[in-house]
């Protein structure tokens, strides 16, 4: 605690642990886990549990709902179930990991074979809860694992608010653009011209900068199909109440994203 001048000695782990603390806490947010659970008896009982203990909690049936969540909502853990109606955990936890989300999570299974815990550790989960369980063990291990993983838990919710802009958010997982919670109808090429937009606002880019990011075949193509393009997505940020003006026209130079128009 004190170093050899008599002074408070502070580790990084406890730096990392209070920053966690103030921007969680001194800001009034209360921790946010994701529930993802289909059955309604161990689901109702979950929540209970964690909004006694101040917790936020947002509920998914679903891989495909829990996905849609974990792009739109600014998570601090998630509780996962290995099994889903649509998705086995372990698969959904994989292909998170995939995508880069750095969320911590923790399984939630009536699995209790050695075998079992190893792959669930392995392929990127943080802890494993076998049912049935103490929901007082639940929110101790909760709170274990948010404080082995502050920086992580920050870098996630970092990556997810920059996917989020003025309403629009890309879905990196499902590998579509919501609007106000909708799904914007959009093809391959679409989709890549508007992930590329969110992520890098007010960048200009060239048709031809654009053809290189976007294209898997830029050479073939002509600069004139993004002209063509970004045509079809002013009609559709139109059609969803977004100003087309929102992808901006250099003359001369290309075109670029303005959240604010």
């Amino acid at each position: 605690m004190f170093d050899s001048a008599g002074r408070i000695a502070i580790h990084a782990a406890d730096l990392f642990r209070l920053h966690y603390f103030l921007s969680n806490f001194m800001d009034n947010r209360p921790i946010h886990i994701l529930l993802v659970e289909d059955e309604p008896s161990l689901r109702d009982n979950v929540i209970i549990a964690l909004e006694s203990e101040a917790m936020r909690v947002s509920w998914a049936g679903t891989g495909m709902e829990a996905d849609l969540l974990i792009a739109s909502e600014k998570i601090d853990l998630v509780l996962l179930d290995v099994g889903l109606p649509d998705t086995n955990g372990f698969e959904l936890c994989r292909s998170w990991r995939m995508k880069q989300v750095k969320l911590p999570i923790l399984f939630l299974t009536a699995r209790s074979s050695e075998v079992d815990r190893v792959v669930g550790l392995e392929i990127g989960g943080d802890d494993y809860l076998v049912k049935p369980f103490s929901l007082r063990e639940m929110v101790a291990r909760i709170r274990a694992v948010l404080r082995r993983a502050p920086m992580a838990v920050e870098k996630a919710n970092d990556e997810a608010a920059a996917n989020r802009v003025s309403g629009l958010v890309v879905d990196d997982v499902r590998m579509c653009v919501l609007i106000d919670g909708h799904g914007m109808e959009l093809t391959r090429y679409e989709f890549r011209l508007m992930r590329l937009f969110l992520k890098n606002p007010s960048r200009v880019y060239s048709r031809g900068q654009l053809m290189d990011h976007v294209w898997e075949e830029p050479d073939s193509a002509l600069e004139r199909t993004v002209d063509a393009h970004i045509k079809q997505l002013r009609a559709k940020l139109r059609e969803h109440g977004k100003s087309e003006e929102m992808i901006r026209t250099h003359r001369g130079l290309g075109y670029s994203f303005d959240p604010q128009s």
